[in-house]
């Protein structure tokens, strides 16, 4: 294979540390999100055809660098490959017609979905002795929180997150004083950090509520708008019916099953 790279030499492919520009083209590659396979590896690494001295990368070369370099071969994972193609495109125009009977525009339509943040994680794999391997705690660290991120189609009004996490008071916030009603997200708790009916419907009526009606008041813009969400556990039909009748401006649109890799706006 051809490239960018330069003509690798034999003695960095053989010796004690992964090739250099090997390691760039591999994490440029997967930054790009292409496959990468041991076949298109070594042909890359093979040196080039003017070079005086030949070199084959071989399985076994391909092993060692491995070895090396502390790369693995992982299972590509998505919910694209079980998506409804059918009823997205169905439920494009059955949106698109609701948007043009009640008169919505992009100030007043809003996505909401939930993502995990791994915000303390370490690397899955790495290489020690065999008399550390003996020794228990070879526990890899995977603190996370799950945050319900949420604005309009136009950009222009950002809602606060709702943050779910597994301790309701962390130690950091004992020993700083942190009044969680001055952080910039909704605080909410619990083990498993999920988000749950009872933290969503919390969210919809202290924040997301007020905040869009402030919004569009401020803008002067009719006070209604449309709330788009998935079907997530936590967003259970009938949202509407708990939510408080100063906030009935506030209409609820559930995505069909399977389509949210194609039509979820903050996916």
């Amino acid at each position: 294979m051809k490239g960018p790279w330069p003509p690798l030499s034999p003695l960095w492919a053989r010796g004690p540390a992964p090739p250099t520009s090997v390691m760039v083209w591999v994490t440029e590659k997967q930054l790009q999100g292409d496959t990468l396979t041991q076949t298109i590896i070594c042909e890359k690494t093979s040196i080039d055809e003017a070079s005086e001295e030949s070199f084959k990368a071989s399985r076994g070369w391909f092993e060692n660098f491995k070895k090396r370099s502390g790369i693995h071969s992982v299972v590509r994972h998505g919910e694209t490959a079980c998506s409804d193609m059918k009823a997205a495109e169905n439920y494009i125009k059955t949106f698109s017609d609701l948007i043009k009977a009640q008169g919505y525009i992009s100030q007043q339509v809003f996505n909401c979905d939930e993502t995990g943040l791994f915000w303390k994680k370490m690397p899955n794999r790495t290489y020690i002795t065999a008399e550390e391997k003996m020794m228990p705690g070879h526990k890899p660290m995977k603190d996370r929180l799950t945050l319900a991120l949420c604005a309009n189609a136009s950009g222009d009004c950002k809602i606060k997150p709702l943050l779910v996490y597994h301790s309701e008071n962390p130690r950091a916030f004992r020993s700083h004083k942190i009044l969680k009603e001055k952080l910039q997200v909704m605080w909410r708790s619990n083990p498993k950090a999920w988000v749950t009916r009872k933290f969503f419907v919390e969210w919809v009526n202290l924040v997301f509520g007020p905040t869009v009606k402030k919004c569009l008041q401020k803008n002067n813009l009719p006070v209604q708008a449309l709330l788009i969400l998935d079907n997530a556990p936590a967003h259970l039909p009938y949202l509407e019916d708990d939510i408080p009748e100063e906030l009935k401006f506030i209409k609820v649109l559930y995505l069909p099953p399977n389509t949210t890799p194609i039509l979820q706006p903050m996916d």
